[in-house]
């Protein structure tokens, strides 16, 4: 038998090599991008579109299968880049055969998204020509430079996001303080770029501090200012929680600020993330007008975190809420609603677990009424018998609120979990440069580790409990200053007085109410 070879001819190409003066009529798409909205890249934009128009309606063997284009938008990533994945979705669907574009850096700064781009082009036939780098997609090489020219595009583009996160953060250590005006309720830029109080909406602000002064819920708040019709920075008349939170947190309302509350941790996905120590944070105080006194505002802070008052719940109702305890049980006293709907409705407090056990609680339940005239009486026999203990009072509650020694401790501790860590990394990098018996290498890396882990819990603790102590400073500042306001003669009940002087309440087994003040002075009544 004899061996023959018979060749069957190509019938497809499978690139084009296209070159500028190719006869084939071809539909051609053109892309334009700009990385920012300043006003000389807005004409840069407007010139690339109409370039392109001309550029391909004018070549011969060329049909124009529309400009996709992408305004104010990083090419650092190609997700949200709308024009562009329109295009690739009409390339991939045959609407185009060629694409034209100004350079690597205009189609990807990132090397894998180019990549991955091309190749899922060319599978589909669809070629890509990079003018300035005179890069075809379909010629042998054009793999190899494309490669190379993205990869020199994200150097680029990383070299361009660090320059502007040093630029952020020299403007953060010099005290500049930067916030987006259009989102920030209260506040209009001035002249010098700094905050101005902005009086309209200003109103709204310390109304959502009054509701919340006046024992209001994050919860309830929300829903109070959407019934009112109030609208939020962004003129969404939708509320929620976590924005009433937002606002009562926001230090800028107390004339400060806390420069780099967050930063990017990747230039490529230009992730945000919340600084929790990895990058320095700067706080400037005096910095412009407070719409919140500070005392007022370090008040709220420490409602907002103080577990003893129940005001963690972001949908408590209720002024007595979390704040009176049954003397018998422990538990907290809660509404109940008796003859609900009739004509007989009444209101009254009751200890929550009243029922839980075989024998119920012997302490009696109270009205609305009976609780608002004990603590008047309460406080009335406070002021009565005030220039008595006052000095003595004050001394101590401050000396135990004081926090000068756990600071020193803290400094040290912390002094301490950087030696330790600094260990680690030189055992590590000894380890690295100088072959060790590996299983005592071991043995002193767990060593250091665990030491390291039992500092840095030990100084977590130990800030926790000067946070905490600085937040009840902060409630025993607001209440002494509150008390040398009331006079004994004209004292009322607000929701506000009851949450600013009172710690908690503790109902008796017999009637009497003992109320225990923020400086730790108890009145029965």
């Amino acid at each position: 038998m004899v061996r023959t070879i018979t060749t069957i001819p190509a019938t497809r190409k499978l690139y084009s090599g296209a070159s500028l003066n190719a006869p084939a009529i071809k539909r051609v798409a053109g892309y334009a991008r700009v990385s920012t909205d300043h006003e000389d890249q807005v004409t840069s934009y407007a010139a690339q579109v109409d370039y392109y128009t001309r550029y391909i309606t004018e070549h011969a063997g060329w049909k124009l299968a529309g400009i996709y284009t992408d305004e104010g938008i990083t090419g650092t990533s190609t997700k949200r880049r709308v024009g562009f994945q329109t295009m690739i979705a009409d390339a991939l669907a045959g609407k185009i055969d060629l694409i034209i574009t100004k350079s690597v850096s205009r189609f990807a700064r990132n090397t894998v998204d180019s990549l991955t781009t091309v190749r899922q082009l060319k599978d589909a036939g669809v070629e890509v020509y990079f003018e300035k780098e005179n890069i075809w997609t379909f010629d042998a090489k054009g793999e190899l430079l494309i490669t190379i020219m993205s990869s020199l595009a994200q150097e680029e583009a990383r070299s361009i996001s660090e320059n502007v996160t040093w630029g952020h953060r020299k403007r953060f250590a010099d005290g500049k303080v930067t916030v987006p005006f259009s989102r920030f309720l209260g506040y209009d830029r001035g002249e010098d770029g700094n905050l101005v109080i902005n009086e309209e909406q200003a109103k709204l602000v310390r109304y959502i501090y009054t509701l919340y002064l006046d024992g209001g819920s994050l919860t309830g708040i929300a829903k109070q200012l959407q019934a009112e019709g109030h609208k939020t920075a962004s003129g969404n008349p939708n509320w929620s929680a976590r924005q009433v939170r937002s606002i009562l947190t926001n230090e800028k309302y107390k004339g400060e600020a806390l420069l780099q509350k967050s930063y990017i941790a990747d230039f490529l996905t230009k992730k945000l993330v919340k600084n929790e120590g990895e990058v320095p944070q700067y706080y400037v105080t005096g910095n412009h007008e407070p719409i919140i006194a500070p005392a007022v505002w370090d008040f709220v802070q420490a409602e907002l975190t103080a577990p003893a008052t129940g005001r963690r719940s972001t949908s408590r109702q209720r002024t007595f809420s979390g704040k009176i305890r049954c003397g018998q049980c422990g538990a907290w006293y809660g509404s109940k609603t008796w003859h609900a709907g009739s004509k007989y409705e009444k209101r009254i407090w009751r200890c929550n677990h009243k029922y839980a056990g075989r024998i119920p609680c012997a302490t009696p339940h109270v009205s609305d009424e009976q609780i608002t005239t004990a603590f008047l009486d309460a406080v009335h026999h406070l002021l009565a018998n005030r220039d008595q203990v006052d000095e003595l009072v004050d001394k101590a509650v401050r000396a135990e609120l004081d926090t000068t020694d756990l600071h020193i401790e803290a400094d040290q501790l912390f002094a301490r979990v950087g030696a330790a860590a600094e260990a680690i990394d030189a055992l590590i990098a000894r380890n690295a440069r100088v072959a060790q018996d590996q299983t005592e290498y071991q043995r002193r890396f767990d060593k250091l580790n665990t030491e390291h882990a039992r500092l840095l819990a030990d100084y977590d603790k130990l800030l926790t409990q000067i946070s905490d102590l600085e937040s009840r400073q902060a409630a025993y500042r607001h209440y002494r200053e509150e008390l040398d306001k009331l006079d004994i003669d004209h004292i009322e009940f607000t929701p506000y007085l009851w949450h600013t002087l009172l710690d908690h309440a503790e109902m008796g087994t017999a009637g009497a109410i003992m109320f225990t003040f923020r400086d730790g002075t108890t009145t029965h009544c």
